[in-house]
Formats: C-alpha cells, structure tokens, sequence
C-alpha cells in the first residue's frame, strides 16, 4: 500500500482503495486516536456532498470512529467550508468532510479538519498515514462499554446559512438584484439559494437536482457553459458556478462571460485596499496566476506574493506574511478575516459587495486585470528529474523566454500525483502562445520519455 494523502486529504475511485469502507474505517479510528485527550470522548463531524459513495464512506467512518471511543456528529450533505465552520463552532475536536470537490461522481475524497477549522498540518496526516498503514489499529480498539455513539445534527443548515450572511457589509443591500446561481449538482444546492433568497436577491438556480451521480456532470464551476447561456436568458447582473463541494466559485458577468478566479482576487484585494482593509497590502496567489494579476498588482500599488500551487500553500503563505486575502486562478479563494478555508459563496458574497458598494457592473470590475492568453499542455513522462538538470529542456525554455521579453512567461513543473510534466505559456497572443507551448512540450516529450 503506498501514501494515502495527496496535497488535497485522500482521493480515489469510490469503492476502490484508498476509497473502500475498510480505510474509511480505519481513518474514522485514526483521527479519534489522534485527537483522543485523557478520558475526554473525541467530536468529530463527518459532512458530504451529493456523490452516492458517500453513504458507505460515512457509515465507514462513524463505526471507526465509534469503535475508537470517540462520538461523530452527522451533519449530511452540506459545502466543504460549512463543515469547517460547523467544526469550530461547536468546538468538536476534528471535522471530516467526504468529497472529491470538482471531480466526476465516480471519485471520492477525505479531508479532515481540526477543531479550529483549519486543514491538518502534513505532520498530522503523517501521524493518521502510519498508525493506518502500520497496521496498529486493530490492537488499540476499546471494551464495548467504552464506544461511542453517533448523533445527527439537524439544523446546520440554518447555522451555517446565518455565518455566510453575516458576512455581507449590513450597510449595502442585494435587494432586487438578478443572480443566477449553477450549484452543480452538488453541496450548495439548497444552501446558496437560500442565501441570496434571504438577503432579498432574485434568484434563478440551474443544476440543483443532485441524484447522486450528476455532481459536476458538464456543470458547476468547471463547464460554465449553461450559466453563461442562462445569465444572458435571464438578463442577469451577474453568474455564481460552484463546484460539487462549494469552496470554489467562477463567475459570469452580465454579459455572459467567464470571470477567472484571478479577476475576482484582483476585485476584491482593490475593494479591501480602496476601503483600508487589505493587510499589509499584499494578495497571495500561485504560481499558475494569470501574468495579468502581477501586473494589474502593481498597477493598482499592492504586493503580490506567489506561492506553491494549492489552496493549503496558499494558506500557509498567507498566514506566514500576514495577508488576508489569497487563492488560486480556478476559483478557490481564502477571505482570512471571514473564514478558515476556502468558500465559494463567501467569496461571492465579497464580489457581489464590491459591485454593490461602487455601483458598477462585474464586466467593468473585471476589466481592471488584463487577461494573457494562457497554454496548458500536459506531457506523459516516464522519468521526473530537476528541470534544471535536462539541458535541452532548459534550453527550450530560454529560448521562449527570450522571444516572450516582458509580453509572456513559461512555467514547467511535474504534476505532484501523476506522471506528467505540465507546461504553461502565457503570451501576448493565442497563436503565438499556443506555439511557444507546444515548441516546449515536444522536447519534454523526448527529453524524458
């Protein structure tokens, strides 16, 4: 059996290792082990989204738990950042949460949460991987009189509903504003439109009948298509695409075209600068950001910093350099004053402010940043060493760079859990970017293969 965290908790094919009912089990009997504190009964909430596999994954993780001792709260289908919230607000000892965010049905995920909300250090997950892996568990299970007992919450919805509206200024009003909301078929279904309902938007929801397997199914934040057409129907002010566990939103304008997750960093970092509340003037994005978001940083006077690719690194930088505000090109954005890990409709509710407050349309916000034209092209490799020590892709890169000058940028980088050198190549035109890209990858293609 090899690693079971990746940068994002566990993942696999549902029914399938790592995503059985037996390490599901054995992950529920972990993390009560590793958040056991003297006779004191551990409190885990276990939260879902809408994938069918997720009922044998819970009733997994509850009898692990249980037979460790500790108690699991069933709190049901709700968004990944409710959970976490959830979590702290009950001052229980863990949250987990099972999803595979924006990926098909047929995958299924595990990300745990400590009671202050956070995602678990790579120490924790270290600690959780070896008492699974070492086979150690069996031999720690308790006498019958000491399990636990599990218990279901019905009213996390409400809770969670009144933290994301809190979270809107009370001085600005979403009375009588168009919002199409695509919840793709999965965690934000019933909570996102209750949301904007309450706070007196008017409200049209595609892709809110989740049957198990439609999750993300051609919606959500990923195929965008559908909002964009119905935004436009609607004559909608703007277009709000979750993903299945909601913490990542793409929105649309009024026009019916796609907002990257930079543009709506870019928005939102200015609103908080323009109001005094941007944090040592600086924004956290990743090293996949659009060249657009460096520049439309220093244009705008606030810093820029660039951190490893995932939300957790981003977490992490922000926390380190002291910034409030951070996320990723794909929609996956941290508010730190607001929350403890990314939220789609929190973010929503911060865009949505910063067009209420300056009375202006999300396609003239949008036009603040610049967007490059942008090349991904993922390269199978069958060997993985130092960029820097294969000489014909080094020169392959320098010689892009030089054409590009300050128009462009390249990024090569090997995927962290697959087989794969990623090539990206930001330029001044489709054509030229595609080009340069595609230069790239054939002497990655030959070089490590």
């Amino acid at each position: 059996m090899g690693k079971l965290f990746g940068t994002d908790g566990i993942r696999g094919e549902a029914n399938f290792y790592p995503m059985d009912a037996m390490t599901a089990f054995s992950v529920g009997q972990a993390v009560t082990h590793l958040f056991r504190n003297g006779d004191h009964q551990t409190r885990v909430i276990i939260g879902k989204d809408t994938r069918i596999s997720g009922y044998m994954l819970e009733s997994s993780l509850e009898a692990g738990i249980t037979s460790m001792g500790g108690n699991p709260y069933l709190v049901g289908v709700l968004p990944t950042p409710g959970i976490a919230f959830i979590t702290q607000s009950m001052r229980a000892d863990a949250g987990i949460v099972i999803s595979a965010s924006h990926n098909p049905y047929q995958d299924n995920g595990i990300k745990i949460f400590s009671g202050d909300g956070f995602k678990l250090s790579d120490e924790r997950e270290e600690f959780i991987e070896d008492l699974i892996l070492n086979g150690e568990l069996p031999g720690m299970v308790l006498r019958a009189k000491e399990m636990g007992r599990a218990k279901r919450i019905d009213d996390v919805l409400g809770r969670y509903i009144v933290f994301i509206k809190n979270t809107f200024p009370r001085e600005l009003s979403m009375e009588g504003l168009k919002i199409c909301i695509d919840a793709a078929n999965g965690a934000t279904y019933k909570v996102a439109p209750a949301v904007f309902t309450e706070l007196g938007a008017d409200v049209d929801i595609i892709h809110n009948t989740p049957d198990g397997i439609n999750i993300n199914d051609n919606c959500g934040s990923q195929y965008t298509d559908d909002l964009e057409r119905r935004v436009k129907e609607k004559g909608a002010a703007i277009g709000l695409a979750f993903d299945g566990d909601g913490d990542r939103l793409i929105a649309v304008d009024e026009k019916g075209r796609k907002i990257t997750g930079d543009q709506i960093l870019i928005i939102c970092a200015r609103a908080l600068k323009e109001e005094g509340r941007l944090k040592n003037d600086l924004l956290v994005s990743t090293v996949m950001s659009n060249l657009g978001l460096t520049i439309a940083c220093k244009k705008y006077n606030f810093s820029h910093h660039a951190s490893k690719v995932g939300d957790r690194y981003v977490l992490e930088d922000m926390q380190r350099l002291g910034s409030v505000i951070g996320g990723e090109e794909s929609g996956h954005m941290i508010f730190l004053k607001h929350h403890t890990t990314g939220d789609g409709i929190l973010t929503a509710m911060q865009l949505i402010a910063a067009m209420v407050s300056q009375d202006r349309p999300l396609s003239e916000l949008a036009a603040m940043m610049d967007v490059f034209p942008q090349k991904l092209i993922n390269v199978e490799v069958t060997r993985k060493p130092e960029i820097s020590s294969v000489p014909q892709v080094v020169a392959a890169i320098k010689e892009v760079e030089t054409q590009l000058g300050e128009q462009g940028r390249v990024l090569v980088r090997y995927s962290g859990t697959q087989n794969m050198c990623r090539v990206m190549v930001e330029g001044p035109t489709d054509d030229l970017t595609e080009k340069h890209c595609r230069q790239i990858a054939e002497v990655i293609k030959t070089a490590l293969n």
